[in-house]
């Protein structure tokens, strides 16, 4: 058999970021959980600012709760009390600078769409559920993660 050559003529630097986003989906899934604390160390580690958006789907809501204002407001005021409750909790990790951001419609447009041009990361760190194809046994990255690591601007990091 024939000998194969590679010429890798560079040099391995280190892959420093300076900011950092993080996407927690609005049910705080585990794989969102794992991935705020894997953006936690890394922006610590790092010193960098750290944001972290949570977007809520509208597509979810029924068509009741989609037109009563109230149940739209409630939802609108707990994803910003749970933002708020993981920039507490990033801050008394001892990541010095967090920003929260909310959105509303698909998670993976919004983030790209409006929040990464308004916080230009250049590192996004997302979980992924995954589901299984029954027939092959397969297991798939969920559409968000997948969304956002073929279309955003930046490094993208799916947690499991």
């Amino acid at each position: 058999m024939a000998e194969m050559k590679h010429d890798l003529d560079f040099t391995i630097n280190d892959k420093e970021f300076s900011k950092i986003l993080v996407a927690i989906d609005e049910d705080d899934s585990q794989s969102s959980i794992q991935a705020f604390q894997y953006a936690c160390v890394r922006a610590k580690n790092l010193n960098v600012p750290l944001g972290i958006v949570s977007i809520m789907e509208i597509a979810e809501l029924n068509i009741f709760e989609s037109l009563d204002k109230y149940a739209l407001n409630n939802r609108r005021e707990n994803l910003l009390a749970n933002i708020e409750a993981y920039i507490e909790k990033a801050q008394a990790y001892g990541v010095q600078q967090v920003q929260g951001f909310i959105g509303e419609g698909l998670p993976g447009e919004q983030i790209v769409t409006n929040i990464l041009p308004k916080y230009q990361p250049d590192l996004l760190v997302c979980g992924s559920k995954t589901k299984a194809n029954k027939p092959q046994k397969k297991m798939f990255l969920g559409s968000q993660a997948s969304y956002l690591a073929q279309n955003a601007s930046c490094s993208v990091i799916v947690i499991r």
